[in-house]
């Protein structure tokens, strides 16, 4: 099926509609097989003669051009004729139609309409005041779009009937790409669908099954998603389960870092631009919202967004619109937004930093992402699903010892999973033809790091009341950062009422603001 909605907003297609309107006055339109108009929304289109808007807002006008369609490509796939003229008995002016081919199959037409085909044909100007007067239009109206109307010489014909062919080329030519495009992402999407089912991610931890709940109760949804966790969480891994156990499932999927680019670059890249709008824009390019249309575009980083930026992504949360650099006209996407941050976007919003209006709207549904030092009871199994995609070795796949395990419990992993990851696969390049993982084989920074944070950082020598105020001051200053400083829901975690929380955070000199300043 032709997407008629998208031609009328390629910017070839406009310029070459706009060559038609500016040499002869003549509009151009679509047509699907049946004759019926396509792409036209009433009172939108720019068109050369207003009586051409006038005229094909009526119901029986539609309905006349739609028979010279179907008669037209009756004769047209008799005779294998190219496009033809012929005259149009219910306004009185002549129709070019150009048949769009695709597979030798007739999907529709470009009608150009508002001219007379030749010089011998001056005196039907008289029949076509007469004809359009007949619709009731104001006679200065008429009077207006009949001066308008240009009589063709041969040399005129020619040139025109290129243009009009040269228009069902360029609507082929979109076609063909459009659809290779969405049949590799609809193989991409297949391909890549049974990978991150929720069934697949790992952990059997309670903060997992607490974050699986949550994403099962989400499923049916098509709201806004926030997803927030530190470096290495799996954040997109989240939106991925989250894009394919939706309904939006078979659309696309598409990721964009927004810490990549500078703001040009990046709005280049969300909104796309038309030829000409900078230097060494040499074409039109489709941005990654309109790339994203009907599915889930996922934006990482979005605490990294510029004040302007946030701007123009908040029009597009909000009404589903964007401009393109270098034009002017509005385009309207369907897309379902998931983002991801490490940052604490609340506290940037407090310091001016980031929108209120945008953080609210991209918060609709709050996902955090537990950190690996939060599901330490999840590292045998991640473990084993990372030995598990390794080559055997002489045919006997390689296995961890109990002590090396252990120093893998003892590190804090600021990297979380991906920190593992790297890791392990570390780990099986040094032991090379050895099956077995021992803890010496492990990096200094997990060695000694280990050692220094065990009992999550609490000193193991002298006396026990500082070891025990240590670890109280390291819990609560994590657990503050992990809350985001919600004292009620960090003070049931804890155990301990919030007024207790309060104290022992002003005996620890703990506040966020004091915090900041260190």
């Amino acid at each position: 099926m032709i997407n008629w909605d998208e031609f009328e907003h390629i910017h070839v297609i406009k310029k070459l509609k706009h060559v038609l309107n500016s040499w002869w006055n003549i509009d151009a339109v679509f047509t699907d097989e049946r004759g019926q108009l396509r792409g036209f929304e009433k009172g939108v289109a720019p068109y050369a003669n207003q009586l051409t808007s006038l005229l094909i807002e009526k119901e029986n006008v539609r309905t006349s051009l739609a028979e010279i369609v179907s008669k037209t490509v009756d004769e047209l796939r008799q005779g294998g004729g190219k496009s033809t003229i012929r005259k149009w008995d219910m306004t009185g002016f002549d129709v070019a139609v150009a048949p769009i081919l695709i597979e030798n199959d007739f999907m529709g037409c470009v009608i150009a309409l508002g001219f007379l085909k030749d010089s011998s044909q001056s005196h039907r100007l008289n029949e076509v005041r007469d004809r359009l007067g007949s619709f009731g239009f104001p006679r200065d109206v008429v009077e207006s779009g009949v001066g308008k109307i240009k009589v063709l010489d041969d040399a005129n014909k020619s040139h025109f009937m290129e243009l009009v062919d040269l228009v069902a080329q360029e609507v082929v030519t979109l076609h063909t790409e459009i659809t290779s495009r969405e049949e590799r992402i609809k193989e991409l999407n297949k391909e890549l669908g049974s990978r991150y089912k929720y069934d697949n991610m790992i952990g059997k931890s309670k903060p997992m099954q607490s974050l699986y709940a949550l994403l099962d109760k989400i499923k049916t949804a098509d709201t806004t998603v926030l997803v927030q966790g530190e470096n290495g969480t799996g954040k997109e891994l989240i939106a991925k389960s989250i894009h394919y156990n939706s309904a939006r499932s078979s659309g696309p999927f598409v990721i964009q870092n927004c810490s990549a680019f500078n703001d040009n670059l990046l709005e280049s890249e969300l909104f796309g631009h038309v030829k000409g709008s900078f230097t060494g824009a040499i074409k039109d390019k489709k941005g990654l919202f309109a790339m994203a249309d009907k599915g889930t575009f996922f934006l990482d980083e979005i605490g990294d967004t510029s004040p302007t930026m946030q701007v123009k992504l908040l029009r597009v949360l909000q009404e589903g619109t964007f401009i393109p650099v270098g034009s002017t006209e509005i385009r309207r996407v369907d897309v379902r937004i998931i983002a991801a941050t490490n940052k604490n976007l609340k506290e940037m919003v407090e310091r001016g930093e980031f929108r209120e209006d945008l953080y609210y709207r991209l918060n609709v549904i709050n996902i955090r992402v537990p950190s690996l030092r939060e599901r330490k009871e999840d590292i045998p199994l991640l473990v084993e699903y990372f030995l598990s995609r390794a080559p055997a070795v002489n045919g006997t796949k390689k296995i961890m010892t109990k002590r090396c395990l252990e120093k893998l419990y003892d590190y804090a992993w600021p990297g979380n999973v991906r920190e593992l990851q790297n890791e392990i696969e570390r780990l099986l390049v040094i032991s090379g033809v050895e099956t077995k993982l021992t803890a010496d084989m492990l990096s200094p920074k997990i060695l000694e790091g280990g050692d220094q944070n065990k009992v999550q950082g609490a000193r193991v020598t002298g006396k026990l009341k500082d070891a025990l105020e240590a670890l109280e001051i390291d819990m609560i200053r994590e657990g503050l950062r992990r809350t985001g400083w919600n004292k009620s829901k960090l003070a049931k975690e804890l155990g301990i009422s919030r007024a207790g929380l309060i104290m022992k955070v002003e005996k620890y000199g703990l506040d966020k603001r004091k915090l900041a300043k260190r």
